[in-house]
């Protein structure tokens, strides 16, 4: 608690004033959180102080919400240039992300616990200059406060993909990925340093080296190329789904096999299919073998049947046989 105070306060994130008359105050909480390595081993245990979103009101305390985030066709496009021309690609992770975003509206918020100030008076609030985790507005503020900093260095930012923006060209080119906190930055060694060097005089950064676990992807960079997988993901999903202790099946679907939209009865319970087959749309940005049967099985989300949910768990016995298979991507002189 002390560490996430003492950011606030040397990023000049509020201050104690008196509450004007008829302002409006945000409430807020503490939030204690542990963090993992990949490896599902404990990192560190931390504590954020984050505002109570749904106690603002809009006009008043914010107005536009929307932020992009990196899409992850333009993450696998990334992995292709890294392979293709044998460049590095490191991950950085900005400290305490969403105090660099300056507030655009005149936000108040009541003071938080363990706060102690000297100031005089009943009626006092937080004055925020700075956007702090839970508001509504806070990840687009943040990401418009990074990106102006990017063109000012003379970053151009993709029409395609807002999230990533590039510099040079040919030899000199430097392509950097941002998802929210996590940023991708791929270039050769000339330019590593002075990016990295010119990103850290703006903000807190902590460099954690070659990109090796990034939005639940695993991946492993050899001479050969790269490997990108979702292992750990495949394991919790299957965990979740009490599918670890079945017997693994060798095809993805049971054959000959047809689905009906009326045959059979329909699920109580239709949000579980829905989040089975949310989870195994995220799994096939590197299982290529499961894209089919689970666009087969997504086109059922609307009125799933007891059919289609056997069909699913037909599916995960299938993961189980091989959790962790690598979508990989050679070196080429090709591209």
């Amino acid at each position: 608690m002390d560490d996430e105070l003492q950011a606030m306060e040397n990023n000049k994130t509020r201050s104690i004033v008196p509450l004007p008359e008829g302002k409006h105050v945000i409430e807020c909480k503490w939030v204690y959180k542990i963090k993992h390595n990949p490896d599902g081993t404990i990192e560190r245990h931390k504590a954020r102080l984050v505002a109570k979103g749904f106690t603002q009101i809009e006009g008043i305390d914010y107005t536009d919400t929307f932020s992009p985030v990196a899409k992850l066709t333009s993450f696998k496009v990334l992995l292709t240039l890294v392979a293709s021309r044998g460049w590095h690609l490191m991950q950085l992770d900005v400290n305490n992300t969403f105090l660099n975003g300056t507030l655009d509206e005149e936000a108040y918020m009541q003071i938080p616990l363990g706060l102690f100030t000297s100031e005089q008076g009943t009626n006092l609030a937080c004055k925020l200059h700075k956007s702090i985790y839970g508001l509504k507005q806070a990840s687009r503020q943040w990401f418009s406060a990074f990106s102006q900093v990017l063109l000012q260095y003379g970053f151009v930012q993709s029409h395609s993909d807002h999230s990533m923006f590039t510099k040079g060209e040919g030899a000199d080119l430097v392509v950097l990925l941002v998802y929210v906190d996590d940023i991708v930055l791929d270039q050769s060694d000339d330019n590593l340093s002075q990016v990295k060097s010119f990103l850290s005089n703006n903000f807190k950064l902590k460099d954690l080296g070659p990109l090796r676990y990034f939005l639940g992807f695993e991946i492993a960079i050899n001479d050969t190329g790269i490997s990108l997988c979702q292992r750990h993901y495949a394991l919790k999903l299957l965990e979740d789904t009490s599918t670890l202790a079945k017997k693994p099946v060798n095809t993805p679907m049971v054959s000959p096999h047809k689905l009906s939209t009326d045959e059979g009865d329909l699920l109580e319970d239709l949000g579980l299919y829905r989040r089975l087959i949310g989870c195994l749309l995220y799994l096939t940005h590197t299982r290529p073998d499961i894209v089919y049967v689970v666009h087969i099985l997504s086109l059922f989300v609307s009125s799933p049947r007891q059919p289609h949910l056997l069909d699913v768990q037909h599916l995960l016995t299938y993961i189980k046989k091989a959790p962790g298979l690598w979508l990989f991507f050679p070196v080429s002189n090709n591209l």
